[in-house]
C-alpha cells in the first residue's frame, strides 16, 4: 500500500516547532523517512543476523529496578539471538508523561522506536500527523510473521489496531487471560477484605452495604484486641484506598446504588446501558447516593485520611504490617498475602450489580504500546526485530519475567509440555510481591499471549488462575450488563476532540469523588456538578462515543 508521504514543513501552523525541528527547514535537520514503505529481501532478516546490527530504542523501567535494559537477561539473551545490539534510552516510568513529549519532539536523540510507548490516540495520530512516526501494515504483512499469525487468527486485533483510513500507527500488547464477563480485566480495583478479623470477631463476609458498615465499626471499635491479637505494630485501619488511582480506587463498592452503574470506567467514566446508550456513570443517581455513603463512612473514622495522598510505597507498607481490614487492589498479595484474605463480594444496596471494565470482553489490549520513528534508517530490520516479541515463546517472558536469572527469584523454570517441547513453568510465587517481581524481571512492550498458549508454551500464572477463579465465583454471577464500550479507534479530529473535552471533565470528576468523601455534599453541590460537567462539553463527549458504539456494532451485524 502506497502511504502519503507526510511533509513536516507543511503542518507548521499546527506545530511549528516539531517541523521545524524534524524537517531542518534550515537546512539542519535530520533525514527522515517519509512514510512510503522501504522493501528489503526478506532473507536478509534472518535471525540471527550474518552480521552484527545496530538500533536504537527508547523504553521505561519501573523504579527501584534495573535502569539499564540491556542488563536484564530477556534483552541479553535477544541480543545472542538475533545478533541486533539495541542501544536504550531508559526512562523512569514515573517520569515517563514529563519527558516523552520533549523526546518525540527532538529527531536528534530519537530513537529508531519507542518500545514502551503506550500512547493513547490522541497522541498516536498526532504523532502520525506529524511524521514522526511511520505507519507499519505494510512492515507487518511483509516483514512480521508471528504479529501477523495473531492477526490473521483474531482479526478483531487488526481492526482495533487499524484507524478509519486504513493505517496501522503502533504494534499493540494482547493479553488474553480469560474472556467474556469471565476476562481477567473485567474488573480492576478488586476489593479485598481481612477473613482472619473477621473469623476473631465471630463476623461473616458482608453481602450488604449496611453489613459492611456494621464490619467496619467493628474492626474499628475492636482496634486494641485485633492488635494484641495479631501483634501488629501501629494503628487499626478500617479500610484503605487510593483515591482515582486505578485497581486501588475504592468506587468499586458503590455498584449497588441506584441503577447500579458505578463507576467502573475510571479514565473515561462512561457505561453502556442495556439499550445500548452511552452515559457518564459520574452524573448517575448510584453515583451520587454511593458517594454520599462513602462520605459517611469517612465521617465515622471507618476510611484512612491518607486514602487521597498516599503513594503506592505508602499504601503497601501499612498494608504489609497487618493493619487493614479492607482494600482495593489488582491482586491483594500485592498488598497484604493470600492466607488471611479473601474478595470481598459485590455489596447490595439499591440493587446487586457489578460494571465491567469498559473493553474487558475482548481482553487485555493497548493499542499504542510501540512506534517506529521516521528517524529508523531500515525500518523493516526495525519491525523484524520486534516482531520477535511476539513469538509465542517470547511474549510471556517480556510480560512477566523469565528463567535463569542470577538472582534469588524466577518467574519461570524452564520445563517441557506434554509433547516434550520446552515450555515455562511458572513458579511458586511464595512471599514475594508478583508485581515488585515481575517489574524487576519483565520488559513489556509489544507482545501477545493467547489462550491456547497456556499448556503450550506457558503455564497459566498462579495469580492470575486464581484471580480468574475469584472472578468467576465472586464477580461474573454479579455482571448484569449486556454491553461494555469496545476498543475503537477514532479519527484525530474525534479523538483530539474527546481529549480536551476529557481533560476537563476527567479531572472535575476527580477532584469532586476526593472532596464528597472527604467533606460531603449538598443537593445544590451536585446540580452544581452536573452544570460543570455540562459546561465542559459532557454531552458531546457522549454523542462522540455513541456514533462509534453504533458503528461498531453496524459492523460486526
Amino acid at each position: 500500500m502506497k502511504v502519503k508521504v507526510r511533509n513536516l514543513c507543511a503542518s507548521a501552523l499546527c506545530a511549528v516547532s516539531i517541523a521545524a525541528v524534524f524537517l531542518g527547514c534550515n537546512g539542519k535537520g535530520s533525514s527522515l523517512n517519509g512514510g512510503e514503505m522501504q522493501k528489503v529481501d526478506p532473507a536478509t532478516l534472518a535471525f540471527p543476523l550474518k552480521e552484527k546490527a545496530v538500533l536504537t530504542g527508547l523504553t521505561s523501567f519501573p523504579a527501584n529496578t534495573e535502569s539499564d535494559p540491556n542488563k536484564r537477561t530477556i534483552f541479553r539473551r535477544l541480543q545472542e539471538k538475533t545478533n541486533v545490539e539495541i542501544k536504550w534510552t531508559a526512562m523512569q516510568s514515573d517520569q515517563w508523561n514529563d519527558k516523552i513529549t520533549l523526546a518525540m519532539a527532538n529527531p536528534k536523540t530519537l530513537t529508531d522506536f519507542v518500545f514502551n510507548a503506550s500512547f493513547n490516540d490522541s497522541s498516536l495520530l498526532k504523532y502520525a500527523d506529524q511524521g514522526i512516526i511511520i505507519p507499519l501494515e505494510d512492515y507487518i504483512d511483509n516483514y512480521m510473521p508471528n504479529l501477523k499469525a495473531v492477526f490473521d487468527k483474531y482479526p478483531e486485533y487488526r481492526a482495533m489496531c487499524t484507524d478509519t483510513e486504513g493505517h496501522i500507527w503502533a504494534l499493540p500488547w494482547i493479553e488474553q487471560l480469560g474472556s467474556g464477563k469471565e476476562a481477567i480485566q473485567v474488573i480492576d480495583n478488586m476489593s479485598f477484605i481481612n477473613k482472619a478479623w473477621l473469623d476473631f470477631l465471630g463476623l461473616p463476609v458482608p453481602s450488604t452495604v449496611d453489613e459492611f458498615e456494621k464490619t467496619l465499626i467493628a474492626f474499628r471499635d475492636n482496634a486494641a484486641s485485633l492488635q494484641q491479637q495479631f501483634h501488629i505494630d501501629g494503628s487499626i485501619i478500617p479500610m484503605s484506598c487510593i483515591m482515582n488511582d486505578g485497581g486501588q480506587d475504592p468506587y468499586v463498592l458503590i455498584n449497588g446504588f441506584g441503577e447500579g452503574y458505578g463507576d467502573a470506567d475510571k479514565g473515561k467514566h462512561i457505561a453502556v446501558t442495556d439499550e445500548r446508550k452511552v452515559i457518564c456513570s459520574a452524573t448517575q443517581e448510584g453515583f451520587k447516593k454511593g458517594t454520599a455513603w462513602l462520605h459517611h463512612l469517612y465521617e465515622e473514622g471507618l476510611i484512612d485520611p491518607e486514602s487521597f495522598t498516599q503513594e503506592w510505597s505508602t499504601y503497601v507498607s501499612k498494608g504489609k504490617s497487618g493493619r487493614y481490614g479492607v482494600c482495593f487492589s489488582w491482586d491483594v498479595a500485592n498488598i497484604a498475602n493470600l492466607t488471611d484474605w479473601v474478595p470481598l463480594p459485590v455489596l447490595s444496596a439499591d440493587t446487586r450489580n457489578l460494571t465491567a471494565q469498559n473493553g474487558s470482553f475482548t481482553s487485555g489490549f493497548d493499542r499504542g504500546r510501540c512506534v517506529v520513528t521516521a528517524v529508523a534508517k531500515n525500518p523493516a530490520l526495525v519491525c523484524a526485530w520486534l516482531d520477535q516479541m511476539y513469538e509465542p515463546f517470547q511474549s510471556p517472558q517480556n510480560n512477566w519475567g523469565t528463567y535463569g536469572e542470577d538472582d534469588d527469584f524466577d518467574i519461570f523454570v524452564l520445563g517441557t509440555n506434554s509433547n516434550g517441547d520446552k515450555m515455562l513453568r511458572h513458579a511458586p510465587l511464595g512471599e514475594a510481591s508478583p508485581v515488585e517481581v515481575r517489574e524487576a524481571e519483565s520488559v513489556n512492550g509489544p507482545l501477545a499471549i493467547l489462550d491456547e498458549y497456556y499448556g503450550v508454551y506457558v503455564t497459566c500464572p498462579d495469580d492470575a488462575q486464581y484471580r480468574l477463579d475469584w472472578i468467576k465465583d465472586y464477580y461474573t454471577p454479579d455482571v448484569n450488563e449486556k454491553y461494555v464500550y469496545p476498543n475503537v479507534f477514532m479519527t484525530r479530529e474525534d479523538t483530539e476532540a474527546l481529549s480536551n473535552i476529557q481533560a476537563d471533565v476527567t479531572k472535575t470528576i476527580n477532584a469532586t469523588k476526593s472532596d464528597w468523601v472527604m467533606n460531603g455534599f449538598s443537593d445544590s453541590d451536585w446540580d452544581s456538578f452536573c452544570k460543570k460537567l455540562e459546561s465542559y462539553k459532557l454531552g458531546e463527549m457522549l454523542k462522540i462515543f455513541q456514533k462509534y458504539l453504533d458503528a461498531y456494532y453496524e459492523k460486526i451485524k
